[in-house]
């Protein structure tokens, strides 16, 4: 994984802008770090834990910011000076349903904030992911599935249970590494995640079905130096909330177009309407399973 140092930002004097697609001028992340004041790497961190500022990819891959952007991450300076959480200053700042997201873990925490974050080490993860997808890819009637592995090699170990789930289900997208979207029609249908997207440093599994909803993201905590597989963090969010799985559902979608464009198919169209508030039944369960996992984490040796 990539680490997020705070670097030193570009001088004045150095020529940043661009001119994308449609000729308007972009701001390269060296540009938006000089007049702002933060950090390029503090950027790229704020994209993957809060979903902006969420920049525009053109030319070559790269990020580029509008002016708007510009006066956003000032917003969130100015609340955060005045004594606002960093988690509630961006909450406010980008209370926005049309904001773009960079990935299920940074939407679903900017539109859920209730969701409880617990740091995982990777067995506890695995552990967890795997109990979703047997009790709630297998069992499902019909799901729609989006999972996202990082690296092609894990998606390989696992791709013949992964082609398993696609007999059944209505739709199932894995986002990782690939060097470009399978053919259409295949399924899963892999969509290949650009090098700096927050989606690369992401483990998720969305399981939307009426029966058995279920959304599990984790978005891994940088490391000093070199560590075991089995010591790697994520911070990580989950619900069986209808409503919150059918967001990270939407947002998993709205990914596949981006990054595999007109290889989605029917995506939105399987995941139109609303579904219900979840039950005091599903809270409850909720909590009292935070708090079992809680336990677990901290039983760990190490």
């Amino acid at each position: 994984m990539e680490h997020w140092a705070e670097q030193p930002t570009r001088g004045r004097g150095a020529e940043e802008r661009t001119i994308n697609e449609q000729g308007e001028a972009g701001l390269s992340i060296g540009e938006l770090s000089r007049r702002t004041g933060v950090p390029s790497a503090t950027l790229r961190t704020w994209e993957a834990r809060y979903g902006a500022p969420a920049p525009l990819r053109r030319e070559g891959r790269h990020r580029r910011y509008a002016e708007r952007d510009v006066a956003l991450v000032e917003e969130i300076l100015r609340r955060r000076d005045a004594g606002l959480g960093l988690a509630a200053a961006f909450r406010l700042t980008t209370n926005s349903e049309d904001a773009p997201e960079p990935s299920v873990f940074a939407g679903l925490r900017r539109h859920h904030p209730g969701l409880r974050p617990q740091v995982l080490r990777k067995p506890t993860l695995l552990a967890l992911t795997r109990a979703m997808e047997d009790e709630c890819c297998a069992r499902a009637q019909q799901p729609v599935l989006f999972a996202s592995f990082q690296r092609e090699r894990f998606y390989r170990a696992s791709a013949a249970r992964w082609q398993e789930l696609a007999r059944t289900a209505r739709a199932v997208v894995v986002f990782a590494d690939f060097a470009r979207p399978s053919a259409r029609g295949v399924a899963p249908l892999e969509v290949p995640v650009p090098a700096d997207a927050p989606m690369r440093r992401e483990w998720a599994l969305v399981c939307d079905a009426p029966d058995h909803p279920a959304a599990l993201t984790g978005w891994e905590v940088p490391a000093e130096g070199g560590i075991a597989d089995s010591q790697r963090r994520f911070e990580t969010v989950w619900t069986i909330d209808p409503a919150a799985v059918r967001d990270a559902s939407r947002i998993a979608a709205r990914l596949a177009d981006r990054y595999a464009p007109g290889q989605a198919g029917e995506l939105e169209q399987h995941l139109a309407g609303s579904p219900g508030p979840a039950s005091r039944d599903v809270v409850r369960a909720e909590g009292l399973f935070d708090r079992m996992l809680g336990y677990l984490e901290s039983a760990r040796p190490g």
